[in-house]
Parts: structure tokens; C-alpha cells; sequence
């Protein structure tokens, strides 16, 4: 039996998206049906989906609605698994409440959103919308990764934002273009339930204007190589930091294959910013 599914399409810094409104939770889509919306050959394609749900709708949502939050973000890679987080897909998932009318967000104001990592709130800001992605935590525990182009093996940094991430520093931006991201770095130890790896070549300076500035590549766990991770650039751009000591800005400028976000601290948080595009509509039929 098939039916037909209405859809939009949505990306961030080249990171995209199908978007499903499923207001009710009416909507049980297998791993299998998610892999094939997602699929660049035979579905619409994206490297993720994101079902626009009301939090008070969906088990998960339950704290998030007790927090004040009406829609809950209920994200999946493009391989039909569960991820936490999303930092360019929540700002694509905002954008579409605010485009098909369903949220607002006034200069100034603020919007609560449901997520698998807690109720987050977003703003607008000056790259389009800011969301704070809550602590983090850097990780004390050694990682080495190989990857396909790279001789030897790099130490990784373990950094948590929600979501799992390993940064790996690299000498210069021919290093950086040089790699081969069609297959999956491998980490030793191996993480139990898998892990994005940023690849990352700091500026020269590394700080302008107070503003560090790095450039990043990355692979996403249940995706591949993206053209743009958001919370990947949070990692990327708080590992740096890490790395740069005491001294180091707040303030981060991180340049990926699809454009540029922006990354602070304050409060011992970490807030991504960065814009939002709808790119077109239509209906799908599954299986």
C-alpha cells in the first residue's frame, strides 16, 4: 500500500533537509521509508529529516512541552537512525514554523524548541538565528583516527554538544583538501554509538578582531561527508579553543564547504548562528 506525502525542502550552509509536518504524531515512518525520502537517486534527498511535531504529541516530547516549548524537533540522518541533535537542521525546523505560520519570533524575542538533547531556545541574529546549544563538555579521553589521505594517524579531541563529536587538527588547507571522506574515519578506541569527526586548519592569524577563525570538513555519522554541520562546528570551534589556552576568543567565524557560522560562549554555553533557506515544496509517494 502506498500514500502520498506532502514535504518541503530545507537546507543550512548547504547542510539539507526533508522537512515532515506531522503536527499530531499521526506519522510513523520507518528507518527504511526515511532512507529512501532521503536518497539523492531515487527519493527527494537530504542528509537528514526533520518531522515537524508538537512536543505534547510524542513521548519524547513530554519535558519539552512541560518546558514551555510547543513543537519538538524529532531529527533523523539520512541512514533512518536517531540522532540527538541537529544545530543547522533546528534552524531550518525554526524557519519553517515561521514560514508556514505555526510560530513567532518578534526582534528581540525568543522561540523554545523541543529536542532529544532538552528544550533549546532560539533567537534571531545578524547570520539569521542563533541557537544555544547548552554545556558542553571536553572530553579527557584519547583518540587517535585515521583517515584516508592522512599518513599517519591524528590524535582526535572528544568534545560533547549534545550530540557526540572527535576534532582532529590538521597542518595546512591542502591537508584539508586532500582528504578522502567516501569512507568513514576510523577511531581507536571505536565509539559504542558512533561518533561526527571534524577535520579542522586553524587561520593565519588564528585571531582577528578579537574573532577566531578556522576552516572544517566533517563526517557525519548514518550520513557522510556534509557540506556543513552545525554542531560540528560548535565542536570544532571549542576544541580550537581548547587547544589555544586561556587566552583564546569567545568568539568563532568557522568556514565549511557550504558557507560560514558563527560560534560563542558565554555561561559556560555554547551558541551556534547561522542562516536558514526553504527551497522548495511538493509531494512524495512511499511505499
Amino acid at each position: 500500500m502506498s500514500t502520498s506525502l506532502a514535504f518541503a525542502k530545507g537546507h543550512g550552509t548547504g547542510n539539507d533537509f526533508v522537512v515532515v509536518a506531522d503536527a499530531d504524531g499521526r506519522l510513523d515512518l520507518t528507518a527504511q521509508q526515511i532512507a529512501a525520502l532521503c536518497d539523492r537517486h531515487f527519493g527527494v534527498g537530504g542528509d537528514g529529516l526533520l518531522r515537524v511535531v508538537r512536543a505534547a504529541a510524542v513521548g519524547e516530547g513530554q519535558d519539552a512541552a512541560s518546558a514551555g516549548a510547543e513543537w519538538f524537533m524529532d531529527y533523523r540522518n539520512a541512514d533512518g537512525s536517531i540522532a540527538e541533535m541537529c544545530g543547522n537542521g533546528i534552524r531550518v525546523y525554526l524557519h519553517y514554523l515561521l514560514q508556514a505560520g505555526l510560530a513567532q519570533l518578534s526582534d528581540g524575542g525568543s522561540v523554545i524548541i523541543g529536542t532529544r538533547n532538552g528544550p533549546l531556545t532560539m533567537t534571531r541574529s545578524e547570520l539569521g538565528y542563533e541557537v544555544d546549544l547548552g554545556a558542553f563538555r571536553i572530553e579527557q579521553d584519547d583518540v587517535l583516527v585515521r583517515a584516508r589521505g592522512l599518513e599517519v594517524a591524528r590524535p582526535g579531541q572528544g568534545v560533547d554538544v549534545g550530540n557526540p563529536h572527535v576534532v582532529v587538527a590538521l597542518s595546512s588547507h591542502a591537508e584539508l583538501a586532500a582528504l578522502e571522506l567516501t569512507t568513514a574515519p576510523v577511531l581507536d578506541p571505536v565509539p559504542t554509538a558512533g561518533v561526527n569527526v571534524e577535520f579542522v586548519v586553524p587561520s593565519d592569524p588564528l585571531v582577528a578582531d578579537g574573532v577566531g577563525s578556522i576552516r572544517m570538513r566533517v563526517f557525519e555519522r548514518g550520513v557522510g561527508e556534509t557540506l556543513s554541520c552545525g554542531t560540528g562546528v560548535a565542536a570544532a570551534a571549542l576544541a580550537v579553543r581548547e587547544w589555544a589556552g586561556a587566552t583564546a576568543p569567545d568568539r568563532w567565524a568557522v568556514d565549511v564547504p557550504g558557507g560560514r557560522l558563527g560560534v560563542r560562549m558565554a555561561g559556560g554555553h555554547v551558541f551556534l548562528s547561522g542562516p536558514a533557506q526553504l527551497v522548495y515544496s511538493g509531494q512524495i509517494t512511499l511505499e
